[in-house]
């Protein structure tokens, strides 16, 4: 394969005109507004189609990134990509903004080439900041955002939109003669991978998740600039400055929430990203001016970012062998997310006239998910102390507080000979020798009573009746309120399974 150096700086660069493509039309809005006659229903449709198939083309892209390699996959998406673009700068109607909105989609769904891609070229540790390193590419959001009304003041909204065709034929060059031919490739088969991980929670929590982090950034890339314009009379120029902003502070953050996820634990990233984000909703909630409205985007834009970026250091942890398809499907709903929020805000602010309860319905959302991440993050907690115990080279046996056995570890099985199945539900006394007297347990079990554990040799019987010593450390476990709740015995073969039985 070549240099990662240059498959990040090539796939960073495509994903920016991807991106800047995604967004000319909620760009524009306010140009094209002047040439054709647009309700206020239709803009928030016009805006919000481009990301329908910028959604949905995510899974099969990211699955077929890692059949073909990103560098085919940029050139079919730019070269796709060319017909949308030169529709919208010769459209004189709502039906033209669609269907060309619409295709325009296929922009945003290259966000699936990179993280699909690029992570096969990084050790594990390293995927968070590469991944958000490549998100950066969010950026082309806020270039077009920016200098398209610019631009469309000058040349007119129409000779604006026929400059990006330009930036498509430069990359379609550039992946041709850069793009790694040999990038490795998996052919497994789209069927069997979605088969392999529908039903695991944790895909669609992660798309929750990314639901709401991506998902508010795309809402608000798409609907700030009309809504800044309608809302707080402010001018195309000026309203794509603030807009641009917004994309600048989540995307240069999007790297260092993935760089958060490498260092430290990424559930509890995400635990601060929810609570953040649902204290904004609420400040949106009421922001009477445009000052406060400005420092409650800003707060969306810093925690969407970092949350955009630590959600993508979890999915190659959890689906390394189905990372393609799992990114398609977590990245199209992150796409989704961003659909339904400016149609829902327009639709709230016909019915009640202000924006309140979409707001609200935000912070609902990211609350919601918050409790989710404790869940997950108390389970994947469990999760790491049942694989200790599970490689752990001594054997264990835990019992609750009547003596009945509720686990026991593969290195229990070698020792005793009994399976897990076996164990479960039986009492200690299954491996009981008769070597020892009752006085010798009943001092066992005083000591744990007094000093919370015991140790010492003992003598046991293997499932083949063969007698055993070995050295045995017992231990009480208790609640937070101090009620005995089990009893773990952890203990090492001392002798040959010599000694025949009585």
């Amino acid at each position: 394969m070549k240099k990662p150096g240059i498959q990040l700086t090539l796939q960073t660069s495509s994903l920016v005109i991807g991106f800047m493509i995604w967004v000319i039309i909620s760009s524009l809005m306010p140009s094209i507004q002047e040439d054709i006659d647009l309700t206020a229903g239709q803009v928030s449709l016009v805006t919000a189609i481009p990301v329908i198939l910028g959604s949905l083309l995510r899974i099969p892209i990211g699955f077929y990134t890692n059949r073909l390699g990103a560098r085919w996959i940029f050139i079919i998406s730019f070269i796709a990509l060319l017909f949308p673009v030169f529709y919208i700068s010769i459209a004189d109607s709502f039906m033209d903004l669609v269907i060309g909105g619409l295709l325009l989609g296929i922009g945003g769904a290259t966000f699936s080439i990179g993280v699909t891609s690029l992570p096969k070229y990084y050790p594990k540790e390293k995927h968070g900041l590469v991944n958000g390193i490549y998100g950066v590419g969010n950026i082309g959001t806020a270039a077009t955002t920016f200098a398209a009304p610019v631009l469309a003041q000058s040349i007119g909204w129409q000779a604006t939109v026929r400059l990006f065709l330009v930036l498509l034929l430069l990359f379609i060059v550039l992946n041709f003669f850069f793009g790694d031919r040999k990038e490795t490739k998996v052919k497994n088969s789209m069927v069997e991978q979605i088969k392999g991980v529908y039903k695991n929670a944790t895909l669609w929590f992660l798309s929750l998740f990314y639901f709401i982090t991506f998902g508010a950034f795309v809402a608000f890339t798409v609907f700030l600039p009309n809504f800044l314009v309608n809302n707080f009379g402010l001018d195309a120029v000026d309203a794509g400055l603030r807009t641009a902003g917004f994309i600048a502070v989540a995307t240069l953050l999007r790297p260092v929430g993935g760089w958060l996820a490498d260092k430290f634990n990424a559930f509890i990233i995400l635990m601060i990203v929810f609570i953040s984000v649902a204290l904004s909703g609420i400040l949106l909630s009421f922001s009477p001016n445009i000052e406060w409205y400005t420092v409650g985007a800003l707060a969306v834009a810093v925690t969407v970012g970092i949350g955009n970026g630590t959600v993508f250091k979890l999915v190659p942890l959890y689906f390394s062998k189905q990372a393609g398809i799992v990114n398609g499907v977590v990245s199209a709903m992150g796409g989704l997310g961003g659909f339904f929020p400016p149609l829902i805000l327009t639709s709230v602010f016909n019915i009640t006239g202000h924006y309140a309860i979409g707001f609200m319905l935000m912070s609902q959302f990211a609350l919601v998910s918050f409790v989710i991440v404790v869940f997950m993050y108390y389970q994947d907690q469990m999760n790491v102390e049942r694989q200790i115990i599970q490689h752990t080279a001594e054997g264990i046996m835990v019992t609750n507080r009547q003596g009945v056995i509720q686990d026991v570890n593969p290195a229990f099985t070698v020792v005793t000979g009994y399976t897990k199945d076996e164990a479960l539900g039986q009492t200690p006394s299954l491996l009981h020798s008769g070597e020892q007297d009752q006085a010798f347990y009943r001092k066992m079990w005083k000591d744990i009573e007094e000093k919370g554990f015991w140790e010492g040799e003992i003598w046991n019987r293997r499932k083949n009746g063969e007698i055993y010593k070995e050295w045995l450390t017992i231990s009480a476990i208790r609640s937070d309120v101090g009620t005995i709740k089990y009893y773990v015995g952890m203990f090492n073969d001392l002798t040959e399974p010599n000694r025949p039985a009585e």
